[in-house]
């Protein structure tokens, strides 16, 4: 029996990325450093997961407050694109690549994890075909870099959730959360609108189908950052907004609700938001980075 590592590839370098290490980085130092840091360090982050071209510059709002020198482990919790999904998944991998450099996948956290017989098992297939994982490890990568040798990565892949599961795994991942040591990545793009999407939800009264789109978003972002899965339940229910990682963010909000049962009180708030145009009236999704910190830590 081999005892070799099981590696995913980087599947979307050279499409929804540059390939080139060097290019790459390139990038990412230009957008981080048109970004501030204004509340770090974050416990949680929310970003979009679309190419570069279109989300780079948003996404280096949120992983700027990313602090490296207290952060050991990085869970990145992202929507199932491909294949269905009623539960939360598990990398078979070992090792993720990136055009930087490799990211370890924490197995004693996984090991503990699939204890718990709430996990499924993805394909490597299948973890190579999503990129909602995948287009946070060369941020994770760049805003770690300083410690490089020091964290390991938990990926997550969630599946289309039920209100009772978003609380089961909330309640699971809360632990960890509650652990200054470990960051959550939450990978999330916004409004999907168009034909294409079988959305076309415009609010008139907001002018040009763009702003009726911000408002929507920008209602949705207002109750995160309320910390109340409910309420985030509700909007979903009554605006339908095709928020593609609305699973990921209902885990973390069920998180947050148990922590806070324990007096663990933490604060969320969105830093940028911006919209990305397809052709004719197409809109390809918003992205918008809210960061959560801790606030007492006592």
């Amino acid at each position: 029996m081999s005892n070799r590592a099981v590696c995913r590839e980087a599947s979307h370098a050279g499409s929804w990325y540059s390939a080139s290490g060097s290019q790459l980085n390139a990038q990412l130092e230009g957008w981080l450093s048109q970004a501030q840091s204004t509340i770090r360090p974050a416990r949680a982050i929310i970003a979009p997961h679309a190419g570069y071209t279109y989300c780079g510059a948003c996404a280096a709002h949120a992983y700027k407050q990313v602090d490296p020198s207290i952060t050991r482990r990085v869970f990145i919790l992202g929507p199932s694109h491909h294949v269905p999904l009623s539960r939360c998944a598990l990398s078979p991998a070992d090792i993720y690549r990136t055009p930087l450099y490799d990211l370890r996948i924490d197995q004693k956290v996984y090991a503990d994890l699939w204890k718990t017989g709430l996990f499924e098992r993805m394909t490597l297939q299948t973890d190579e075909d999503e990129h909602s994982i995948e287009m946070h490890l060369p941020y994770t990568a760049k805003a770690m870099e300083s410690h490089k040798d020091e964290f390991s990565i938990v990926p997550v892949l969630v599946g289309a959730l039920s209100e009772s599961k978003e609380q089961e795994y909330g309640k699971l991942l809360s632990k960890y959360l509650a652990d200054p040591s470990n960051l959550f990545i939450i990978s999330s793009d916004f409004c999907h609108w168009g034909q294409r999407f079988r959305y076309t939800y415009y609010d008139e009264s907001q002018g040009e189908i763009y702003r009726s789109i911000e408002h929507l978003d920008k209602m949705g972002m207002g109750i995160i950052e309320q910390l109340d899965p409910m309420s985030f339940t509700n909007y979903l229910k009554k605006y339908r907004n095709t928020i593609c990682g609305r699973h990921p963010i209902g885990v973390l909000l069920n998180a947050v609700a148990e922590l806070r049962k324990s007096g663990l009180e933490m604060n969320f708030t969105f830093l940028n938001y911006a919209q990305s145009t397809g052709s004719g009236v197409q809109f390809s999704p918003p992205h918008l980075i809210p960061v959560e910190r801790e606030r007492d830590k006592g």
